[in-house]
């Protein structure tokens, strides 16, 4: 991170590897009918040619998408996001140590003080969520993952102590992290980001009351098993987000995601679960302001 960003959080940027594939933003889709809200993403990832903030939530707008989530995964981008959020009416942010990262900062030393910045951003007003935390067997394995646990534990507990959400990463790690919930007791109020569970895992999750959260992934051909999930998950425990940059709906997959992109998810949402679109829509807002309060003061 530069000296300038260390001071000034708004100057923090970083950039998405573009490799072989379209890093065009596709065209924005009809706005809904009912204006809804993207409960996870990360703007502080630049993709493509790339999209001030303002310039994503302008388009987002546009389309019917009047506020988002932005999440943090370390000190910096949990910075930004609290900076984002205390910039913008339309931003709401959760802070947090991804999972993959607290190894990192363990083997450096400094994961019990990353943490407690992110205690001391939590108490930021327009900082609505522990997030994203929780568990990866995927990218983390064998000695980094008593760290995973220990900040997941950690970051449960700081949820708990600012009375905000809790937004978990779950990779390849359902039990373990359904398990840690059950074991230390979950927040109030907490929301598996882009779920990525069957129904058996969906129906586990509701029955605690938890939210579930669905990603552009959802529309994909081999993602069964997130429909199956979506399809046994009460209304009122959907939400939905992009994980922007990434995970962009079918028939996009692969180029930039966005906020604005939201209405491509939610129409395919609605049609799988046979419900109309305004009265989904009207579900998905109302439930986000019941898991992170009202956007604007």
């Amino acid at each position: 991170m530069s000296d300038t960003a260390a001071s000034d959080p708004s100057q923090y940027v970083r950039q998405r590897e573009k490799g072989a594939r379209d890093v065009s933003y596709p065209a924005s889709p009809e706005p809904l009918p009912v204006a809804v809200y993207d409960n996870h993403c990360h703007l502080e990832i630049e993709d493509g040619d790339g999209m001030s903030l303002d310039e994503q939530l302008l388009r987002a707008g546009e389309v019917g998408v009047t506020g988002v989530v932005q999440a943090g995964g370390d000190i910096e981008s949990s910075r930004w996001s609290a900076w984002a959020a205390a910039s913008h009416p339309r931003v709401l942010a959760a802070v947090a140590i991804h999972p993959n990262e607290a190894p990192v900062y363990a083997a450096q030393g400094m994961l019990d003080e990353a943490i407690a910045v992110i205690d001391e951003l939590a108490a930021q007003p327009r900082v609505r969520a522990i997030g994203e935390t929780g568990l990866d067997f995927f990218r983390t394995e064998g000695d980094g993952l008593p760290a995973q646990f220990f900040s997941f534990e950690a970051h449960i507990a700081l949820a708990k102590k600012h009375d905000i959400t809790m937004q978990i990463h779950d990779r390849d790690a359902h039990d373990e992290v359904l398990e840690t919930l059950a074991r230390v007791g979950a927040p109030d109020r907490t929301v598996f980001h882009c779920f990525s569970g069957d129904e058996a895992m969906a129906r586990v999750a509701a029955d605690r009351g938890y939210w579930l959260s669905f990603a552009g992934n959802v529309t994909f051909k081999n993602a069964q098993n997130l429909r199956d999930a979506l399809a046994v998950t009460p209304l009122e425990r959907i939400l939905v987000e992009t994980d922007a940059p990434f995970l962009t709906p079918t028939p996009f997959r692969g180029r930039p995601n966005a906020p604005y992109l939201v209405p491509v998810t939610v129409r395919f949402m609605a049609a799988e679960l046979g419900i109309d679109l305004d009265a989904f829509c009207a579900q998905l807002a109302a439930n986000t302001l019941d898991v992170y309060g009202a956007f604007e003061d």
